[in-house]
């Protein structure tokens, strides 16, 4: 094999023949069949840390406008009442892209949903007995969506 490259490099002869260029096709293809299904799960990766992002900001947003009424989380359910978040904060049930603020306990506790362009919906909930906030998912286990609970009970 040696032979017969050292006779083609110095012979006229150039180029590749129709087997190497096959081969290397092959091997691109290979490599492209492996890489693709990871880059669409960075895609869903991202737009899941995208819904986490605005739930967690709406959660700062809440706190900051319920330190202005006493604590009363019942007051601070609408972007109105928000004020400029630069969140799109609706009613409950959120659309894609959209946050949703609705307040439990007579006001002494919220929910806050994201859901995510990947159709998975991010959710904290502040328990109005205990004061304790945890973060659930709902939808397929892929992108930023945990099947499995952390120590402290959160999917994320």
């Amino acid at each position: 094999m040696l032979r017969k490259l050292s006779q083609r490099i110095n012979s006229e002869e150039k180029g590749f023949t129709l087997i190497e260029l096959l081969v290397v096709i092959l091997i691109i293809g290979i490599l492209a069949a492996i890489a693709l299904p990871a880059f669409l799960g960075q895609q869903k990766k991202g737009q899941d840390a995208e819904a986490k992002s605005n739930a967690r900001n709406a959660v700062s947003q809440v706190e900051s406008c319920a330190s202005d009424t006493a604590g009363n989380y019942a007051s601070c359910t609408t972007a109105a009442q928000l004020g400029s978040t630069g969140l799109d904060v609706v009613a409950s049930p959120p659309g894609t892209g959209q946050v949703s603020v609705t307040s439990t306990g007579s006001g002494a506790g919220f929910t806050v949903v994201a859901k995510s362009k990947s159709n998975n919906t991010f959710t904290i909930t502040k328990d109005p007995s205990t004061g304790i906030s945890t973060r659930t998912c709902t939808g397929a286990p892929a992108g930023g969506c945990k099947s499995t609970a952390d120590s402290q009970g959160n999917y994320w």
